[in-house]
């Protein structure tokens, strides 16, 4: 996969490594078009955390992959590091809902995928593949195959593959949404502890409410489609944060102005 665009002058450090402009995406239909996404603005500025939260088929996780270049946009811009996406990028790792891990791979070949797919040198990255794989508490499980692990293990292995060639952006898109509630809290905490470690940027799309406060710098509230930025949201909590932060009245007033919103839109009704 190569990524062909166009070049501009270098970002300087205060500059967003993502600058999303009056993004538009419509859907041709049979009789009229499908509007997704409608004039979304957005600048992610390099080694942040951003959760996007919205209502189902809000077009979140359409923006997520405009921005990956996998799915073209109709109308706007978005540039990462002052370059206009056009093709797929590929300074990027990738983590979905499902684990797409192949089932005749061992683990550690899961990982490596990554590298085999871009022709890189595989013996370059082993180490780092292994490394990764015993940060994420499956270095004794790199010989095994997806069958043999839990949905949370393969979710780990899923992330490890993601960052082994250092990419320096990450986009995950409700990547802990099919685990059940304890292992999906263990992988956030998991989550945060590998980006205080790497501080890549990371754009994360999320149901959550909670989970959307709990890992994030700044949460990006999005309306019913067509999905339009409703609200922003800085999230002013030190990290690390422990699970125990949820239970605080500063997480519960950030979780109120969430809900609030999709109250705003019809989308919680308590009556």
């Amino acid at each position: 996969m190569t990524f062909v665009a166009e070049h501009s002058t270098s970002p300087g450090a205060t500059d967003p490594l993502i600058r999303v402009q009056d993004v538009v995406k419509a859907y041709p239909g049979q009789s009229r078009s499908t509007l997704a996404v409608d004039r979304v603005s957005l600048d992610i500025m390099p080694g942040e955390f951003v959760s996007i939260v919205g209502p189902s088929g809000c077009g979140k996780s359409t923006l997520m992959m405009m921005v990956s270049g996998l799915v073209p946009y109709t109308g706007g811009e978005i540039r990462i590091g002052g370059t206009r996406v056009a093709t797929p990028y590929t300074n990027v790792g990738i983590v979905f809902q499902r684990d797409a891990l192949l089932e005749w791979r061992t683990i550690l070949d899961n990982v490596l995928l990554q590298i085999d797919v871009r022709r890189l040198k595989r013996r370059d990255y082993v180490d780092k593949a292994r490394a990764l794989l015993a940060r994420a508490g499956l270095g004794s499980f790199e010989n095994a195959y997806p069958r043999e692990l839990s949905g949370g293990m393969r979710q780990r292995a899923s992330m490890c593959r993601a960052l082994v060639h250092d990419p320096s952006l990450i986009l995950m898109d409700e990547p802990f949404g099919a685990l059940d509630a304890l292992t999906r809290e263990q992988m956030n905490v998991d989550l945060q502890k590998i980006w205080l470690e790497q501080k890549k940027t990371v754009l994360f799309i999320t149901h959550s409410i909670w989970e959307a406060v709990f890992l994030a710098d700044r949460v990006i509230v999005m309306s019913p489609r067509p999905g339009r930025i409703a609200k922003e949201i800085k999230i002013d909590i030190p990290r690390p944060r422990r699970l125990a932060i949820r239970e605080t009245a500063q997480f519960g007033e950030y979780s109120a102005q969430i809900r609030e919103q999709f109250q705003s839109y019809g989308m919680l009704v308590e009556d």
